[in-house]
């Protein structure tokens, strides 16, 4: 599985099958989208219609089948959510013998029945940037303390060259609250079922 990092919160993953968008917004807050003609596109939360001719269009829980991807959502409490309030969804995506997890802007605190549903998970995309409006290194760490991922990979943090809709914590300081020294730092990342060791390790995947 090949993956790749844009800014804000938008990553894709590509499989031999299939590429999966997520949170592709970068029109709104002044990039270029990345979404193109027959991708699998996935929103954790609103969003405005993708420009081009996406595949399918996934924007709710449930469970989906395409391309040879596995895609859960699953329905959680959006960071900026009254308590009990379900507005987002996370989601577990499976291909090429990983799962991947997607939490989006969510609160931290989980149920035990949405830490069953998302179960084991190889690799964990998780904003940092706080202020508010998504997790915090705070609450980002008591989610990876309750998933246990083989692999953390930050995103949501500030960049000088978008317009967030609420300005970010560097990943300088998200780095140093999480605690956690970054394994390496790459512009895109191939991986497979067997790099993973025991212990839960952190990698930046820069912006393309």
């Amino acid at each position: 599985m090949d993956l790749h990092f844009y800014g804000a919160n938008c990553i894709s993953l590509g499989t031999k099958q299939a590429r999966v968008i997520i949170d592709d917004n970068l029109a709104d807050i002044g990039a270029k989208t990345v979404t193109k003609d027959n991708d699998i596109v996935i929103f954790t939360g609103a969003h405005a219609s993708p420009a081009r001719s996406a595949r399918i269009i996934i924007d709710q829980p449930g469970e989906y089948e395409v391309g040879g991807v596995s895609v859960f959502g699953i329905a959680a409490t959006a960071h900026i959510d009254e308590p009990g309030v379900q507005n987002a969804t996370m989601y577990k995506i499976v291909a090429d013998d990983l799962s991947v997890l997607v939490t989006g802007h969510i609160a931290p605190d989980l149920s035990d029945d949405q830490l069953e549903t998302i179960g084991m998970i190889d690799v964990m995309f998780v904003p940092v940037g706080g202020n508010g409006y998504t997790l915090d290194p705070i609450g980002a760490l008591k989610l990876i303390k309750k998933v246990e991922p083989k692999l953390v990979i930050p995103t949501y943090y500030e960049d000088s060259s978008l317009s967030l809709p609420v300005p970010a914590q560097t990943l300088a300081q998200a780095l140093q609250t999480l605690a956690m020294e970054s394994k390496e730092t790459v512009n895109k990342l191939k991986i497979k079922s067997t790099d993973f060791g025991e212990t839960t390790q952190l990698v930046v995947l820069e912006r393309v």
